[in-house]
């Protein structure tokens, strides 16, 4: 379910660091052997937290059983995204969630397949949140 809240800037910036420090993380491990869930579950995290940060920002926050999936659902809204995108995002929240849940892997051919689709969503993300904190 989401919320509605007061606009939160702060928030949305501090969740903006932590990203930052995620990134480095995912930079840091192209240049050693890092287990792809790990690193899938990595930008898992980027994506998710860039969406819940923009959330804050228009005063919106997601709780409950299905958060995760409906703050993704959320960013629907902006024209920056198209719905393979969105798909591609939720593919990720439920691959993410049986690794997480079930211990399933997310097998190294799926991060090779959809890296630079994570990447450019990513940007996408960043971007708006940049125009939406002014």
């Amino acid at each position: 379910m989401i919320i509605k809240i007061s606009p939160d800037k702060e928030r949305a910036n501090s969740i903006l660091q932590m990203v930052g420090l995620r990134e480095k993380f995912l930079k840091d491990s192209e240049k050693i052997a890092v287990n792809s869930t790990i690193i899938a579950e990595n930008y898992y995290e980027i994506i998710k937290e860039l969406c819940v940060a923009i959330g804050f920002i228009e005063g919106y926050k997601s709780i409950g059983e299905n958060a995760h999936k409906e703050i993704i659902d959320f960013i629907k809204k902006y024209d920056e995204f198209d719905e393979l995108e969105i798909e591609i995002i939720q593919d990720l929240r439920i691959k993410r969630n049986k690794s997480s849940y079930e211990g399933k892997p997310i097998e190294e051919v799926y991060l090779e397949n959809r890296k630079q689709d994570l990447a450019n969503i990513i940007e996408k993300l960043k971007i708006l949140l940049q125009k939406l904190l002014g």
